[in-house]
């Protein structure tokens, strides 16, 4: 125990350096997610509190370097700090919020887009195998220890010498992926690029749904799909999302609902059926639900914001 306590201290120290190459990357570049010449790497920036921001997040990692954020998925809240990452293993519609920064510190986040192929790459020629075949979730936090802090920091040191991107990147990037493979959520990480996984065949059928999302969706085609008894899938859905299948769906719409009206100026009841629903009643009282107000006050509301 002390042992770990002395690792998370010294990856916190470490995150002072990563947090100031961020911050001198980020300032003067207003809050918000900041691209950088390494393509799957993202820099984060919020001055202040924000509000919750809603969407479907793609597999990722993600570092807290300064300040401290909150996620929402299914109504399940966690809270991650400096030296702290989340990973995001399958498509999922999480909400977040920053909820510790001040202009003088503000948030800093060191964002990774994650590449199963590279990860599956990797377990092969490791010979990390996964161990039980029971599903695992689909987002999780964890302590970041000292060695991937220092893999992050070295590639936020290459935007200094654009000419080494193209060789040492993707170098340091496999480094990334192999820390988290042998990291204390490794099995997790595994899973997401094993093949045949109940993760893999999950994520499969998340692809399907959110391709036909305004579709009727029937659970026993899906389980068919992920060659699972209809129970079976259920459970390992639940277990990966933390939802049923038509719950994702149904933030899926929601969330796809909210970006029309936010974007085409449509009105609720136009909105509603062109994502899906029959009842704009129902339409309206789901998003009510999940926004916290209805289709038009909501969408006033960002617009001052």
């Amino acid at each position: 125990m002390m042992i770990e306590a002395q690792k998370h201290e010294a990856a916190i120290d470490r995150c002072k350096e990563l947090a100031a190459l961020v911050d001198r990357y980020t300032d003067g570049r207003g809050n918000g997610a900041h691209a950088t010449a390494i393509d799957p790497l993202v820099f984060m920036r919020e001055c202040n509190p924000s509000t919750a921001m809603h969407g479907i997040s793609e597999p990722l990692l993600a570092i807290v370097v300064q300040g401290k954020k909150e996620g929402v998925l299914n109504e399940e809240t966690y809270q991650y700090g400096v030296a702290q990452y989340l990973v995001v293993s399958v498509d999922l519609p999480l909400s977040g919020c920053v909820v510790e920064a001040t202009p003088d510190q503000p948030y800093l986040g060191f964002k990774l887009k994650l590449d199963p192929v590279q990860l599956c790459d990797i377990i092969a020629q490791t010979n990390l195998s996964i161990g039980k075949q029971e599903s695992v979730r689909g987002w999780f936090v964890s302590d970041a220890a000292p060695p991937l802090i220092d893999c992050a920091i070295r590639l936020t040191h290459l935007l200094d010498t654009p000419q080494d991107i193209p060789f040492l990147a993707p170098m340091i990037i496999r480094e990334l992926y192999y820390r988290l493979l042998l990291g204390e959520q490794g099995e997790a990480v595994r899973q997401i690029a094993t093949s045949g996984s109940n993760m893999q065949r999950v994520a499969e059928v998340i692809k399907q749904i959110k391709a036909d999302f305004t579709k009727p969706l029937r659970v026993e085609d899906l389980a068919e799909q992920a060659n699972m008894s209809p129970s079976s899938f259920h459970r390992h859905f639940k277990a990966v999302t933390s939802m049923s299948p038509l719950q994702y769906q149904k933030q899926l719409r929601l969330l796809s609902a909210r970006q029309m009206l936010l974007a085409e100026d449509a009105d609720a009841t136009y909105t509603a059926y062109q994502v899906g629903y029959e009842s704009p009643s129902q339409f309206s009282r789901e998003y009510s639900r999940m926004f916290g107000a209805p289709p038009i006050k909501d969408i006033e509301r960002l617009r001052i914001a």
